[in-house]
């Protein structure tokens, strides 16, 4: 790859990391589409991977991350946690941006959890009075296209994303769309450690 390429694919995965991070957009792909344009870049051939993204992401956070966003970081894990301890019998598991640091704009905790159906979830949050709205979430497994039903709570004035999936599925983390091994999830016991050490990325 030529020094000229390389270049090109820092900058753009450098303006994807600011796109996602500062203006709330979510989509590795949307963000590569608006830092190719923005840039005036030829970004078909030679866009960044969306590993390459991440880690300007996690660049970025050590280069600026300041007292308020590591406030606004702690607040997404502990409003996670809550819902972790509503589930606790779903065995859930905290996923992406807020497990790994790289939370912006807009970001919201996102949990795992598991159960026959999505109606036992919903019987649980009933009894505990939480407040929810059904929702579906596209999850991609290699080239297979996956809706997931889940559920958005509201945890006074925070939103918390869960995804429910069978219960054999705790076994098998689905494929992270950074890369496509296998995605890393924290469970509650993890998630208090990350609040005790005060770490920003995970």
């Amino acid at each position: 790859m030529s020094t000229n390429i390389e270049r090109q694919r820092i900058i753009l995965a450098q303006e994807c990391a600011r796109i996602m991070l500062e203006e709330g957009v979510h989509d590795f792909a949307a963000a590569k589409h608006k830092a190719a344009q923005r840039l005036r870049m030829d970004g078909r051939r030679h866009l960044p991977s969306n590993r390459e993204i991440q880690a300007a992401m996690q660049d970025h956070q050590r280069l600026f991350f300041d007292d308020e966003d590591r406030a606004a970081l702690r607040h997404l894990r502990e409003s996670a946690l809550r819902a972790m301890d509503l589930l606790e019998a779903f065995q859930p598991r905290l996923v992406g941006a807020a497990l790994n640091g790289t939370a912006g704009l807009g970001s919201r905790a996102v949990l795992h959890v598991f159960a026959e159906s999505v109606e036992d979830v919903i019987f649980a949050l009933m009894e505990r009075r939480v407040g929810y709205r059904e929702t579906e979430r596209v999850q991609r497994e290699g080239r297979r296209v996956q809706l997931r039903p889940g559920l958005m709570l509201r945890l006074g004035d925070d939103e918390v994303e869960v995804v429910v999936f069978p219960l054999d599925a705790i076994r098998q983390s689905p494929p992270s769309p950074v890369d496509g091994r296998p995605m890393r999830r924290a469970d509650a016991g993890e998630l208090r450690q990350l609040l005790a050490d005060g770490l920003a990325l995970a």
